[in-house]
């Protein structure tokens, strides 16, 4: 039934400028407004709405991401911008922080300024 609806992605901050700069400057996210409950941001025509909250205790794993078409290339471009590739014990990562998954796909995590977990991945060709 939802399977052809538009899909709506949620996040939370708290401190949505703050947000505002790394997910617009950062990421490269188009900033589509900002009212007394969320930052609204687009993301190649999926809207992003990260809700206002005083306080909230980020999630360990992944929560929001994008399939790339070069994780490399893309890396590089981020760390170009600032933003710093997460390291996590017991996955080898290379240089530019990738991690080549069983399934074959290349996968690197970072945060958001309020501590989510966002990943950039490759996936096989096929």
């Amino acid at each position: 039934m939802l399977d052809h609806e538009k899909l709506v992605a949620f996040g939370a901050t708290t401190d949505a400028s703050r947000a505002a700069r790394f997910y617009g400057e950062s990421l490269g996210l188009r900033v589509r407004s900002d009212d007394a409950f969320a930052l609204v941001l687009e993301a190649n025509g999926v809207e992003l709405r990260l809700q206002k909250v005083a306080a909230f205790a980020p999630q360990p794993f992944t929560v929001l991401g994008w399939q790339v078409r070069d994780l490399s290339t893309t890396l590089e471009a981020l760390q170009g911008r600032g933003v710093r590739v997460e390291p996590f014990a017991g996955m080898s990562q290379d240089a530019l922080g990738a991690w080549d998954a069983p399934s074959g796909a290349r996968v690197a995590w970072f945060k958001d300024p309020d501590g989510n977990v966002l990943s950039v991945a490759q996936y096989p060709a096929g």
